[in-house]
Formats: C-alpha cells, sequence, structure tokens
C-alpha cells in the first residue's frame, strides 16, 4: 500500500516540536523550574526611570507595571547574560509556533514570554513535582486539555500541542477572572487561589492582591513583567543572542505508520540527536504514526536527493508490529507478548530525592508511579521503596532490577 507523504515547506524557521496548580484550578501549587527566590520585601532605592518608559513603550494589552519587584527581576535577569542569550537564541526557534497558537484564540502575544520563566524553553524541563514541558504542564490538565501521553509521546514535550493547550487555558483563564494578570498567576497557583485572594481583599487588581497569593505566584508576574522587559531591551543590557545549532529551515512531514527516528535521520544524514531536538515528544525515537492518527515529523529542509531516500524509509515495511499503551489506563494495555513480559523492580529513595526526577530517571509518568504505589500525594521519604513497571526483554531485565 503506497504511504502519503505529505510536504510543507518554511521559507523562516520551522514550527516545532502547567503550572500544576493554574491546572488543578488552585488545589495543587506549583513550583517553575525558573524563577529565582527574591526577598519578599525588596527596597526599591533604585528606580529607573528608563525602566519604566521602556516597559510603557512596549506594553500592549498586559498591562507591564514598574515597580520595585519587577526593579529586582530585572537586575537578576540583566545579570544573567549568558542565560538571557540563549533564551534570544530560542525564540527565533519557539516564538512563531507560540505566537499562531495564542493568535487562534485571541491570546495576547506577550503571554508567548511565558515558557522563559516557566521551563527556559527547554521541552525536556520537569519540575519537582512532575509538571512537563515547554509549557509545564502537570499530567491530569494536560489530559483535559487534550494532550496525549503513551508509552511512544508526551504531547507536553511537543511544541505545537502544548503551545494550543496553553492558549486555551488562558482563554478559559481570562473568561472567568477578566484580567491578564490575574490569568497569568492563575497559571501559576490556579484560579481557585486567585479567586480567594480577590475575595479576601475585595479587589481584582494584581498588586493589591498580591499579599493574599501564595509565595511563588506573588514572585511569578512581576518576573513574568521582567522578562519581557529583558527580551525586548536586550541590546541595552548588552545581552547578545546565542542561537542553537539545531535551529534551521525546515519541512513537515506527516507519516502514517512507525518510523524509528535514527533510520530516518540516516536518510537525512544528518545527526540523530539533532533531529529528536526537532520532535521532543516522542519518548522511545519512534515515530508512531498511524492510518487514523498520522503523526508529525520536523526535518531540516528536504533535498529532491534526501526527498527519494525519505520516500523508500517511509513506504519500507515495519520491523516489529508497535501498539500504543495508554499511561496510567491499566485497562487499555495490550496483552503481553511472547518475547516480553511486564517486570518491576523497586526504587530506594535517596536523600533530596522526589518523583518527579525518579520518573525522568526511568522515562515513566509521575502519576503512575503514584498509581503503582497507592500513593494519596507526591511525598516520599529517604529509604522508601518504590514499585516501578517496565515491560523487557527477559534478557535484558537483570541489570534494570536492582536500584
Amino acid at each position: 500500500m503506497k504511504i502519503k507523504v505529505h510536504i510543507v515547506s518554511y521559507c523562516i524557521l520551522a514550527l516545532i516540536s502547567f503550572s500544576a496548580a493554574a491546572q488543578q484550578h488552585g488545589l495543587i501549587l506549583n513550583d517553575t523550574t525558573s524563577v529565582p527566590e527574591v526577598d519578599e520585601t525588596p527596597l526599591f532605592n533604585n528606580y529607573n526611570y528608563n525602566y519604566k518608559n521602556r516597559l510603557d513603550s512596549i506594553q500592549k494589552t498586559v498591562p507591564l507595571t514598574y515597580n520595585e519587584y519587577v526593579q529586582k527581576y530585572i537586575d537578576i535577569y540583566t545579570g544573567r547574560k549568558d542565560m538571557m542569550g540563549r533564551m534570544l537564541g530560542l525564540s527565533d526557534y519557539y516564538f512563531p509556533i507560540f505566537e499562531k497558537a495564542l493568535k487562534s484564540l485571541n491570546i495576547p502575544e506577550e503571554i508567548k514570554y511565558l515558557p522563559i520563566i516557566e521551563s527556559s524553553m527547554n521541552p525536556h524541563a520537569v519540575s519537582r513535582v512532575g509538571a512537563t514541558g515547554l509549557w509545564q504542564f502537570m499530567f491530569g490538565t494536560a489530559r483535559e486539555y487534550g494532550l496525549n501521553m503513551d508509552n511512544f509521546v508526551d504531547d507536553r514535550k511537543d511544541p505545537i500541542q502544548a503551545s494550543y493547550a496553553a492558549a486555551t487555558y488562558f482563554r478559559d483563564a481570562y473568561e472567568e477572572l477578566g484580567d491578564w494578570l490575574l490569568a497569568i498567576a492563575a497559571y501559576n497557583c490556579g484560579m481557585g487561589n486567585v479567586k480567594r485572594a480577590m475575595e479576601k481583599s475585595n479587589s481584582n487588581d494584581f498588586w493589591t492582591l498580591r499579599r493574599f497569593l501564595p509565595t511563588e505566584t506573588r514572585n511569578y508576574v512581576p518576573a513574568f513583567i521582567a522578562a519581557v522587559y529583558v527580551m525586548k531591551c536586550s541590546d541595552k543590557h548588552h545581552i547578545n543572542s546565542q542561537r542553537p545549532s539545531y535551529i534551521k529551515i525546515t519541512d513537515t512531514i506527516q507519516v502514517n505508520r512507525f518510523i524509528a527516528i535514527p533510520t530516518l535521520a540516516n536518510a537525512l544524514n544528518m545527526d540523530v540527536e539533532e533531529l529528536c531536538k526537532l520532535n521532543p515528544s516522542y519518548k522511545k525515537k519512534i515515530v508512531n504514526g498511524t492510518a487514523e492518527d498520522p503523526k508529525r515529523v520536523i526535518v531540516p529542509k528536504v533535498s529532491l536527493a534526501n526527498f527519494a531516500r525519505i520516500y523508500e524509509v517511509l513506504n519500507s515495511d515495519p520491523e516489529a508490529s508497535m501498539k500504543v499503551v495508554l499511561a496510567s489506563n491499566e485497562e487499555r494495555r495490550p496483552e503481553r507478548s511472547v518475547k516480553s513480559k511486564p517486570v518491576y523492580f523497586y526504587h530506594k529513595v535517596r536523600r533530596g530525592q522526589n518523583l518527579g526526577e525518579i520518573a525522568n530517571k526511568y522515562h515513566v509518568e509521575v502519576q503512575d508511579i503514584k498509581v503503582w504505589n497507592k500513593l494519596r500525594s507526591l511525598t516520599i521519604v529517604p529509604g522508601q521503596k518504590l514499585k516501578v513497571y517496565t515491560t523487557t526483554p527477559e534478557n535484558e531485565t537483570s541489570g534494570r532490577l536492582k536500584s
């Protein structure tokens, strides 16, 4: 059977591939990966009219207030020139994706700066409570907003899919709260927490109700405003863009069968890891496309010579029959085959470890570990033994059963 391959070429950079509390509507507090802690009451002895004027000049829809809290984060981010230089380089890669998703739901373009403080624009970022991806979605909320996590793919790491989910969340938050700074705060601590702060303060102004919010959220909004400022005014602070090597003019291929990314990389005569960076959502370096659900693959712009090799790869017979296993959905797991069997091992919790770190180590979900061990919360203690399941050929299990 012939496989249809749809190529969409771009002349600009490619469109490639929650905060926990926000996504649970205020039930759980989230930690972000990139917001540094600051003094709760910073002194305001360096009021800078230039910063104030610049923020006023770049403000569009989201209010970019200048005050002592914002100043503190401007000081932090302008001092991290190397980090912000990387953010500038990555913005060339990711911002067109974010902008398209946000525009589709009439969300202010400024929200595109949020992944800077959420994940440092790293699609593989995982917080200590398991929030994952550029937009830091928790497992349950990702499912609620249409993202899929199974044994082959984690849509939270897909820049395109996750951006549309984030845009949808912001639409819901703004419709419920009526203010963009409050919607941003809700993305961090949840709409429930923001509503309670509004009731306690009898106000819908973020800076008035700020003291009634969780500590992290009090700093989250100032950090966002500071990130917008530094990205827009980087030249004023001698911050230079550092462009990643894998940013290229690219093509998008839709495939409807299972394809190994190393095989595709070989056909493209490119490094496997670079191709994986362009496609961060695929867990096992396998693109699990089907006729009913074709999958997107981002590749460097295809030459005619490469296209012939790609076409051959996409139309060759699959080496093995593979099935998708939905995470934390045991009743839909396929019967085990003759060649492999489900096995588990125990991981002994070490001092300082958390569920997110352990899940990332074994390439499973935090939610799975909770289900397997009947955990009611994210709390674990040193010395605790956690059961971790895997499906591995019998002759490969001996080295993984010890931890």
